[in-house]
């Protein structure tokens, strides 16, 4: 059994979603030549000063390390002696990984129940560079295992599927931010049809002001905690929607469009918490993203049920 460092970078991507992180290094005039690819995993022989992960990186290696070993138990053994939780990533050598990872203590990936709170322990990950080749860091951008999050799903209830990447957005913003909705929580729902994100905060106990062209599923409508208005979102008046606690946008609009009505909403009351959707138009707005970013007690990160999206997190 052997230790080397790793003096490259490496970042495992969403699924399909490794271009983007090229085209967001390109963007931010990092220089690289040479990289290999083994499925959504990138590295990279160098490396790289970046201001932050990557949007579309799912888990980035933080000090990544190679262990090479001659037998399975030895590979087990040899990540056991360094830390029990290890998450890991495969893109080939599927059985030898799959007798790896039986020898390792038990890490949940299975679909979780919402409401559900990410443990705060340490979470490593692991790859097979090859049949004697571990690829694996000790420290992780992620706090779940390879940055995997999913949930149980209910396919009745729920009016749509974006009910999931609310649950998911919740929960990540209890984990950074340490806050959640509570029972009688106010809420203001934006671009709330057909209601998938309101069906959520219903369930929570939350009282919710959905805002829409449209009405929300009938069922929903029905439901004493919510008061819908037939409205535009963005042309509210701000005094009314700064007041409520928690605000949440799932508007399809363009990023400096939703941009402009985050920064109005944070300069009448900073206090407010909120979760919106950065919808991309066409190719993704690197600078845009970058805005978000920067306001203060502030997150962006992409989700494993967002589609050509971001979503933004700010914590009042």
């Amino acid at each position: 059994m052997k230790i080397l460092p790793f003096d490259g970078s490496a970042f495992l991507a969403f699924p399909d979603s490794a271009k983007k992180i090229l085209d967001e290094l390109n963007f931010r005039n990092i220089p690289f030549e040479e990289y290999e690819v083994f499925g959504d995993l990138l590295l990279f022989p160098k490396k790289m000063d970046l201001p932050r992960v990557p949007y579309w990186c799912k888990c980035q290696f933080r000090n990544p390390e190679i262990l090479e070993f001659s037998s399975i138990s030895e590979g087990a053994n040899s990540l056991k002696q360094m830390m029990r939780n290890w998450g890991d990533y495969q893109s080939g050598n599927f059985r030898r990984s799959a007798l790896i990872a039986e020898k390792l203590p038990y890490v949940n990936r299975k679909p979780r129940q919402f409401p559900f709170e990410i443990p705060k322990s340490e979470m490593g990950i692991w790859t097979l560079l090859s049949p004697e080749k571990i690829l694996f860091s000790r420290e992780t951008s992620a706090p779940l295992p390879a940055g995997h999050l999913e949930f149980i799903e209910n396919h009745v209830d729920p009016p749509s599927r974006a009910y999931l990447k609310l649950q998911e957005a919740l929960t990540l913003f209890q984990y950074h931010f340490n806050d959640f909705p509570c029972r009688d929580s106010l809420c203001f729902d934006g671009g709330a049809c057909p209601g998938g994100w309101s069906y959520v905060l219903l369930n929570l106990g939350c009282k919710v002001t959905a805002c829409d062209r449209s009405p929300l599923d009938a069922r929903l409508m029905k439901n004493p905690n919510l008061n819908f208005v037939t409205h535009d979102a963005f042309t509210l008046p701000i005094d009314e929607i700064s007041r409520y606690r928690w605000i949440f946008s799932d508007v399809i609009c363009y990023p400096n469009r939703l941009y402009q009505w985050v920064r109005s909403i944070l300069e009448k009351n900073p206090a407010v918490n909120m979760i919106c959707t950065v919808k991309m138009q066409g190719e993704t707005d690197f600078a845009a993203a970058d805005e978000f970013s920067k306001i203060p007690n502030s997150k962006v990160l992409h989700l494993n049920y967002n589609k050509h999206e971001l979503t933004f997190m700010h914590k009042g």
